[in-house]
C-alpha cells in the first residue's frame, strides 16, 4: 500500500462514518503558548475539545503534520521520526467508546479497508496503580479495580474489545504512565486511552501480549477525553466528552508493507538513496539494521566488527529525518535562528550535517534533497513546492554558517588539548594529561556542534583519551534541563484556555490592525505566543519600529478598547471570507467553513478563537519590547494592565 492509499483510505472511512475532512494545521502553531510545533492532531482542535463550536461539525477527521523533538536522541532507530504524520478522528461530544473502538478495528482487520492479521493485534487499556503525591488517593484495591486519583479501571474499554474478540491474554491494563493523555496544559481536558498494537516478529505472535517487546509496536490510539484536571489537582467530570483518536502514518505503512522500519518505506527510500550517493563511504553499502541485530533484541551481532556499520546506518537515518523535517519548516517560511522554533531548526540542519561529515559528505549537501522530498509529497503538501527557492536559499546559507562554527569548534578542541598537554588537569586526586574531559567536549557538543562520534575521532587522531563516562553525565544533566524547560513550555496558554490567554488572543487581532495601520498594509502576522502574563507577535516588517510608531500603535488600541466595540463572530466559506476583507494566517487550516471575529470596522480575521466578547475588559495596552527575530519578521511583547 502506497502512503496516498493510506491516507485516502483512512480519511474516506471516517468520512462514511459521518466526518468532515479538515485540512492539515500548519506545524507553526497559532496563537498557542503550550507548543513550539504542533505535535498532534488535537492541539490546533483545543478551543472546539473544550465546547467551541468547529465550523465542520462535531465528527472531524484529518492527516496532521507534527514534529515532535523530545525524543530527538532516539531518532534513527526503527520507530522513532521528528517530523511525522498523525492520521486522526474526534468526536466533539459526539461519540464515545463504543463507535470509537468499533470503528478502529473495523479500519484494522476488515479486508476493505487495512485488512491486518487480528491475531497480530494486542491492545491496553487504562488500569490505575497508587501514584504518591496525587489528590484523593484512596487504599489501592489492586491493578484493575484499584484507584489512584479518583479514576478508575476502564473497564468499559476492556469490555469493548473482549466483545469483539480479543482474547484477555491480549489485552494488558497499564497504569497513568501508559494509558493516560493529558493535560496539554497544567489543567485542562484530560482521560484514559487505550491503544493498539502490531506484532513486527518473525513467526506467529507471541500468546501472550508483553508491552515491552519492541516487536510490539503501536499503531493507533483512542483517547477518550472524560475529565477536567483542576488546579488543584483534582479531576472532574467534562461536560462535552471528546473522543481524539491518533493512527501514525510511517508506522502503519510499514506494518502493512511488512517493513522492519520505518526508513524502509517510501517515504525515506529515495532520501536515502540520495543520501548514499552523496557519500563515499555509502555509494555501494547495502547494510541494512537487520544484517546487524538479532530478532526482537537491541545486542548487536559480532560487536567489534559491526559497530561502524550501524553508526553509519544510524547516520544516514539521521540525516534523511533531520533534512526533511527541516524542509517541512522551512516551508512555513521558518528561518534558523538562536531562540525558539528557529532555534530547533537550526539544531536539526545543523545536525544533519554534522553526521553528513561522518560519511565524508564534502560539499554542501543539505540542499540536494529539496528535490526528493518534493517529489515524494507534491501531491499532498503544495506548500513544499511554493516555497523552493525559499527553502533551498535558507539550507545553503545555514550549511554556511555552520561551517564558520565548526572552524571555531576544532580551534577550541586544539586549545583545550594543548591546554591538558602543557598545564594537565586536577580531577580527584590526580592529575592526568592527554584527556578531554566531560565539560570540555560537551561544551564541543552543544556550542560547537560536533557530535559525540565526532569527538572520539578527533581524540583518537591526536592521540587524547575521550572522557566518554564524564560526556554522559553531562548530556544526562542537559537532557533533565531540557525536559525542565519543556514542561514549562505547557504552563497558561491556549490549552489552558484562562482568562487572560483568551484576552490576549483577542489583543492580537487589535495589534495586527494596528501595525498594519501604522505601518503599511503588507505587515503579515508571521506567529504569536501567549500566556497569562503577556503577548508575544511575530510580523513582517524590514527595519526596527520608532519609538513613534510604537507610540502609535499603543494610542490606536488603547482608542478602540475605550471605545469598547463588541466582537462579533460569523460562519461563511472560505472563499466568501476573503472577499468580505477578512485576514488571516494560514486561513486555509480551518477547512470550507471558517470563523470571522470582527471588532467594530477595525479588524476583520478568520481565525479559531476564543475570543471575548467586548473589548472594553481588556484594560491598558502596553508594550514593553520591540525586536528582530530574523531577516524580515519583527517581534512585539506586550501586556495589558
Amino acid at each position: 500500500m502506497t502512503h496516498q492509499e493510506l491516507r485516502e483510505k483512512y480519511l474516506s472511512f471516517f468520512e462514511a462514518k459521518g466526518h468532515k475532512r479538515i485540512p492539515s494545521a500548519p506545524l507553526i502553531p497559532e496563537n498557542d503558548a503550550t507548543v513550539l510545533f504542533t505535535t498532534a492532531g488535537m492541539h490546533p482542535l483545543v478551543p472546539f475539545l473544550l465546547g467551541e463550536k468547529h465550523p465542520a461539525g462535531d465528527k472531524l477527521t484529518s492527516c496532521q503534520k507534527c514534529v515532535r523533538t523530545g525524543d530527538i536522541e532516539e531518532v534513527g532507530d526503527d520507530m522513532h521520526l521528528t517530523f511525522f504524520e498523525m492520521l486522526g478522528n474526534w468526536g466533539l461530544g459526539s461519540y464515545w467508546k463504543k463507535e470509537a473502538i468499533e470503528w478502529s478495528w473495523e479500519f484494522l482487520t476488515d479486508k476493505k479497508w487495512l485488512g491486518l492479521d487480528k491475531n497480530k493485534l494486542a491492545v491496553s487499556v487504562f488500569a490505575p496503580t497508587f501514584a504518591e503525591g496525587e489528590v484523593g488517593v484512596p487504599t489501592p484495591a489492586g491493578v484493575g479495580t484499584g484507584h489512584d486519583f479518583n479514576i478508575p479501571f476502564d473497564e468499559e474499554s476492556y469490555n469493548l474489545w473482549k466483545s469483539l474478540g480479543v482474547s484477555e491474554k491480549r489485552i494488558v491494563k497499564l497504569p497513568k504512565a501508559n494509558n493516560w493523555w493529558g493535560p496539554a496544559g497544567q489543567t485542562g481536558p484530560c482521560g484514559p486511552d487505550t491503544e493498539i498494537f502490531y506484532w513486527t516478529g518473525e513467526g506467529d505472535a507471541s500468546k501472550e501480549f508483553d508491552a515491552n517487546d519492541v516487536r510490539w509496536v503501536e499503531i493507533w490510539n483512542d483517547v477518550f477525553m472524560q475529565y477536567n484536571k483542576t488546579a488543584q489537582a483534582t479531576y472532574e467530570p467534562l461536560e462535552q466528552k471528546n473522543v481524539d483518536t491518533g493512527m501514525g502514518l510511517e508506522r502503519t505503512l510499514a506494518v502493512l508493507n511488512n517493513k522492519q522500519n520505518v526508513y524502509e518505506t517510501e517515504l525515506f527510500e529515495p532520501i536515502i538513496e540520495e543520501i548514499k550517493k552523496l557519500s563515499g563511504k555509502l555509494q555501494n553499502n547495502q547494510d541494512s539494521f537487520e544484517q546487524l541485530y538479532s530478532p526482537g533484541t537491541t545486542v548487536i551481532k559480532n560487536i567489534e566488527n559491526l559497530k561502524e556499520k550501524a553508526e553509519r546506518i544510524m547516520s544516514v537515518r539521521i540525516i534523511a529525518d533531520h533534512i526533511k523535517t527541516a524542509i517541512f519548516m522551512l516551508a512555513e517560511k521558518l528561518e534558523p535562528s538562536n531562540v525558539g522554533r528557529g532555534y530547533v531548526l537550526r539544531r536539526l540542519i545543523r545536525r544533519a550535517v554534522r553526521y553528513g561529515k561522518l560519511l565524508e559528505i564534502k560539499e554542501s549537501f543539505t540542499h540536494k534533497i529539496v528535490n526528493t522530498v518534493l517529489d515524494i509529497y507534491k501531491d499532498i503538501y503544495p506548500e513544499l513546492k511554493e516555497n523552493k527557492d525559499f527553502i533551498e536559499e535558507q539550507l545553503i546559507r545555514e550549511e554556511e554558517k555552520f561551517e564558520k562554527t565548526l572552524e571555531k569548534g576544532l580551534e577550541k578542541f586544539k586549545d583545550t588539548v594543548l591546554r591538558r598537554e602543557i598545564k594537565g588537569d586536577k580531577i580527584g586526586k590526580a592529575w592526568d594529561q592527554g584527556i578531554l574531559y566531560g565539560k570540555d567536549s560537551f561544551i564541543l557538543y552543544q556550542s560547537y556542534g560536533f557530535p559525540r562520534e565526532m569527538i572520539k575521532e578527533l581524540c583518537e587522531e591526536n592521540g587524547v583519551k575521550f572522557d566518554e563516562d564524564g560526556f554522559n553525565e553531562e548530556m544526562k544533566k542537559h537532557q533533565e534541563l531540557s525536559r525542565t524547560a519543556s514542561a514549562g513550555m505547557f504552563k497558561g496558554g491556549m490549552a489552558d484556555n484562562s482568562e487572560m490567554v483568551v484576552k490576549y488572543h483577542t489583543t492580537t487581532h487589535l495589534l495586527h490592525a494596528a501595525l498594519r495601520k501604522v505601518l503599511g498594509q503588507e505587515v503579515e502576522q508571521k506567529g504569536s505566543n501567549l500566556n497569562a502574563e503577556r503577548l508575544r507577535f511575530d510580523f513582517s516588517y524590514g527595519q526596527k519600529m520608532t519609538p513613534e510608531q510604537i507610540k502609535q500603535v499603543e494610542d490606536i488600541i488603547n482608542e478602540k478598547i475605550q471605545e469598547k466595540l463588541d466582537v462579533k463572530i460569523e460562519e461563511m466559506s472560505l472563499e466568501e471570507a476573503k472577499k468580505s476583507g477578512a485576514i488571516g494566517l494560514f486561513a486555509e487550516k480551518y477547512g470550507d467553513k471558517v470563523k470571522v471575529y470582527s471588532i467594530g470596522d477595525f479588524s476583520k480575521e478568520i481565525c479559531g478563537g476564543p475570543h471575548v466578547e467586548n473589548i472594553g475588559i481588556l484594560g491598558h495596552f502596553k508594550i514593553i519590547k520591540e525586536e528582530a527575530v530574523s531577516a524580515g519578521v519583527r517581534r512585539i511583547k506586550a501586556i495589558l494592565e
